[in-house]
């Protein structure tokens, strides 16, 4: 193995070892987040109060896409990859996080942090928050489909109609 190829692996093995990237659920079926680097594909997704643009995406199985997230609202958003299931149990989470003062309508605070909240974080390495007037991204590679959807899971928001398609093909 070539230095270049020891030190690509080993930044590639240190960015998996990073909190953000870790899954507390374990290993998504649906895929896996991936360095922006190795992405064929960037989709910008603009957010407002309360809706995705595009609404539906498609993508391909075995496809890297570099998500650029937008929002141009009020409102402190999520852009959340996963399955009815998924969205419904994180839903749980964040009304959780808002209710102990960590989540708030523009941002997080960590002033929720002293009510008992310490083992709370926004963390999954499918999801990214973004607060109003902000840009993130999130890089990820699509394994298969599984009735996938890109919600907002900030308390509210799914139920208002900020959820989005993801066809994957073979």
């Amino acid at each position: 193995m070539t230095a270049r190829n020891r030190l690509a692996l080993a930044g590639f093995l240190l960015m998996l070892s990073v909190p953000a990237m870790a899954s507390p659920a374990g290993h998504l079926d649906f895929g896996q987040p991936a360095p922006a680097a190795s992405a064929t594909r960037t989709v910008e997704v603009e957010m407002t109060d309360i809706a995705f643009t595009p609404k539906s995406l498609e993508v391909k199985a075995g496809e890297t896409v570099r998500f650029v997230l937008v929002n141009k609202g009020q409102l402190l958003h999520e852009f959340n990859l996963g399955n009815a299931a998924m969205h419904a149990a994180h839903q749980k989470e964040m009304l959780e996080m808002q209710q102990s003062g960590m989540l708030t309508p523009t941002g997080m605070s960590h002033a929720g942090m002293d009510h008992g909240s310490m083992g709370m974080q926004h963390e999954d390495p499918n999801s990214v928050l973004v607060e109003p007037g902000k840009t993130a991204e999130l890089t990820w590679t699509f394994t298969r489909a599984d009735n996938l959807e890109f919600a907002c899971n900030v308390p509210g928001h799914y139920q208002a109609g900020m959820v989005g398609k993801v066809k994957v093909s073979p």
